[in-house]
């Protein structure tokens, strides 16, 4: 299936106090190993966030059309720029979302029809917006809710019509502070050792 990939890094990182798109994971920053995995995933990448934080690290990088509206403006940004049906968009703080699991996401993408949105399912058994594929139909119903204001994305999805995949609670483990930044750290060190 034919489609685009995006991670999403954009974000002011306010509760880790640094970015966090630029922290150092497995040799390489957060975003680019997340890259990595979408790029695996969907065979293409692009980032959308700051091109002066960012065009450093060789990737296309795009900024957000409209500023300072968090997540629903990044996705409105990469469903414009986009032209493929069919959009992976991934958060940057969210380095345990494997190649496999993007897969399975698109691949449920590819056999949906009337759905709107392929959600990974989150730890709390709710539709994790950040880890998604969204299709372009949805761009207008988002562009009405940014510029009405209403931006918090999981409501945003109920109206889409969303299905929801379950992928296991680590899958999906973000970064915001630098505490939980040290926890998955530790874990994923933890993990390597045992491979």
């Amino acid at each position: 299936m034919r489609a685009s990939g995006f991670v999403l890094a954009g974000g002011a990182s306010k509760r880790m106090g640094r970015d966090k798109a630029l922290l150092p994971y497995r040799g390489r920053t957060l975003v680019e190993y997340v890259a990595a995995n979408v790029r695996d995933a969907v065979g293409n990448v692009a980032l959308i966030g700051h091109p002066a934080r960012l065009s450093h690290l060789g990737l296309p990088v795009h900024p957000d059309e409209i500023a300072a509206c968090g997540p629903a403006c990044g996705i409105v940004t990469a469903l414009r720029l986009s032209n493929t049906a069919w959009n992976l968009i991934v958060a940057c703080d969210m380095p345990a979302a494997s190649s496999d699991v993007l897969r399975r996401l698109l691949a449920h993408a590819q056999e949906a029809s009337e759905e709107n949105v392929i959600s990974a399912t989150g730890p709390d058994g709710q539709p994790e917006p950040l880890c998604a594929v969204y299709h372009r139909r949805c761009l207008p119903p988002l562009e009405t809710a940014v510029r009405d204001k209403r931006l918090k994305m999981r409501n945003l999805l109920r109206e889409l019509g969303t299905v929801s995949i379950p992928v296991g609670v680590s899958a999906l483990a973000n970064v915001n502070t630098p505490t939980e930044w040290a926890e998955f750290e530790a874990a994923a060190l933890k993990g390597l050792r045992q491979e």
